[in-house]
């Protein structure tokens, strides 16, 4: 063991990340930062043309870093063949739902083909890919001993979860790593690996606690979340501020941790995640009713906004069908230019097809992007003197909101976006 231990620790070895998206890209930048040399592989040509031309497909890695790993000695290829022979294989692939909710491993199968191609004696396959608890050892493992590895002494297999937030202040070698192997001596040698990649590794006694930390980590979010989101319902009725309610019971030093209510969870983890926790525990007879109660809240939460919209419309003697609604934001969370499941882009497409006349300001997307929703998009500082009422739906920086407030008759603020930004007015309604 001390051997592949070694190797990994102190020596220098090269490395292929299969997958260049939100996860696999900043991971590859980050090695090649902590001197590993890195091929980045991913199956989408135009994609790598984009790279290899300066443009970077994710916001958190700017052009100019990009660049600069390129000039580190960064690869970026769509050939298996700049793959081959390497001494690590990282699997950072999406890993998204089906239509019925069950688990999609089309991808984590197809990258574990490839590398079972590729893999010469010796090396590590590690999958990054939130899935099910049994998936590395299902997939993976079985894979690599069907093409003739032997695990332990011709290949290395463990699971170490993305914990990748776009947008984050906190760099990748910055936050934790759990790493699980499929074996104690597979798991020694993941760390030793992610070792020279992070400043903290968490080495589990397996594969599968692995797997199943980062589905905890994503559903406790759900269910906090659906938490104060059915609170915030209670409170309206109650004629309660949740925020202030919040704010309050958050001042215990311990036993509380504040989360807090908006137009539902979007993004690639929180609303994805829980359900490949549900779908395996329905396979095991095992209990997931808080899972499934999370999600019918959350899912819920884009009704229950529209439905606040047409009450505060009707308060003021106006229909939501004919009105004109002013959206702020589209992506599922601030200063990121990404809409993934995102709640927002349902709310504004419920209020059109409501008959509201929706224009939306989204200062991360595209004006195409924002359009193909069926709604109007427009810049920042357009005449909003015919709007009926504004909904903060993501509370981007960029945005002026004392020109809404002053300019637009009531705003709905889903997010709490005047209350942290210490503005008052008297039209701004919370959530």
């Amino acid at each position: 063991m001390s051997g592949p231990v070694d190797r990994f620790e102190n020596e220098p070895w090269t490395a292929a990340v299969l997958g260049l998206g939100y996860v696999g890209l900043p991971f590859a930048v980050n090695a090649i930062q902590r001197g590993v040399q890195v091929v980045g592989f991913d199956v989408n040509t135009s994609k790598v043309e984009s790279m290899l031309n300066g443009t970077s497909p994710i916001d958190d890695i700017s052009n100019e870093e990009l660049a600069s790993a390129l000039e580190r000695g960064l690869k970026v290829t769509s050939d298996p063949a700049d793959i081959k022979g390497l001494d690590a294989y990282f699997i950072c692939v999406p890993s998204p739902l089906g239509r019925s909710r069950e688990p999609d491993l089309s991808y984590i199968r197809s990258a574990t083909a490839l590398i079972v191609d590729v893999i010469g004696p010796g090396a590590l396959v590690s999958l990054e890919s939130t899935t099910y608890p049994g998936t590395t050892e299902e997939i993976i493992v079985a894979s690599l001993t069907a093409g003739g590895f032997e695990l332990d002494e011709e290949v290395f297999v463990a699971y170490s979860p993305e914990r990748v937030d776009p947008g984050s202040a906190f760099a990748i070698h910055q936050i934790p790593k759990v790493v699980g192997g499929v074996s104690e001596t597979s798991g020694a040698v993941a760390a030793a690996a992610y070792g020279r990649l992070v400043d903290e590794v968490h080495l589990v006694s397996d594969a599968k606690v692995a797997e199943l930390s980062k589905l905890l980590e994503n559903t406790y979010r759900s269910v906090n979340i659906a938490l104060a989101n059915e609170m915030a319902q209670l409170a309206d009725e109650l004629d309660v501020s949740i925020w202030e309610t919040i704010d309050a019971a958050a001042t215990k030093p311990f036993g509380f941790q504040p989360f807090y209510p908006g137009p539902g969870v979007g993004g690639h983890c929180i609303p994805l995640d829980p359900q490949y926790l549900a779908w395996k525990a329905r396979e095991v007879g095992g209990s997931i009713r808080f899972i499934d109660l999370a999600e019918q809240v959350n899912t819920n939460m884009p009704k229950y906004v529209v439905e606040r919209v047409a009450r505060l419309l009707n308060d003021r003697g106006r229909a939501l069908k004919g009105s004109t609604v002013l959206a702020v934001g589209l992506t599922y969370k601030p200063n990121i230019a990404d809409d993934r499941e995102s709640p927002s882009v349902e709310v504004v497409e419920r209020l059109a097809q409501r008959g509201a006349n929706v224009h939306v300001i989204e200062p991360m997307l595209t004006q195409a992007s924002v359009e193909a929703h069926g709604v109007t998009a427009i810049n920042q500082g357009a005449t909003l003197g015919a709007v009926d009422l504004a909904i903060i739906l993501t509370d981007h920086d960029d945005v002026d909101y004392e020109e809404i407030a002053h300019s637009v008759p009531v705003v709905f603020d889903t997010r709490g976006a005047y209350r942290k930004r210490a503005l008052s007015f008297s039209n701004v309604v919370e959530i």
